[in-house]
């Protein structure tokens, strides 16, 4: 089981970026996924998460209307588009995958069994 996050990158303020998830060696299908991050000196945080159908979906408030969360099933991957980025967005970004199947999307970390690699992004004029 393994999942890999990619897409990150240096973007200005008010740009966007697009950050993907991958899964090898399981079906993302029957699992919610969440995005999580974390800035330097700060403690991981819940970002947004999706349920196993992508029918439910959700986020932490500072970046409700900026970002968006969505998966194709069929290429097994989930999305992260961020919009509008700040420099408070700047964090190792990380995906993970939910310990039980077909639940709706949940913000505690230790709901999350599987962890991707993480991808750096940082958000400076």
């Amino acid at each position: 089981v393994q999942l890999q996050a990619s897409g990150g990158g240096l973007v200005r303020p008010g740009g966007s970026l697009r950050l993907s998830c991958t899964a090898s060696g399981f079906a993302l299908n029957n699992y919610a996924i969440g995005w999580f991050r974390q800035a330097p000196g700060k403690e991981r945080e819940f970002v947004a998460g999706i349920s196993w159908s992508g029918a439910s979906t959700a986020y932490t408030e500072s970046v409700k209307g900026r970002f968006t969360i969505s998966r194709d099933n069929a290429k097994n991957t989930v999305y992260l588009q961020m919009n509008m980025l700040k420099p408070e967005d700047t964090a190792v970004y990380y995906c993970a995958r939910d310990r039980l199947v077909q639940r709706r999307p949940t913000s505690n970390l230790t709901d999350y069994g599987y962890w991707g690699q993480g991808t750096l992004v940082t958000v400076s004029s």
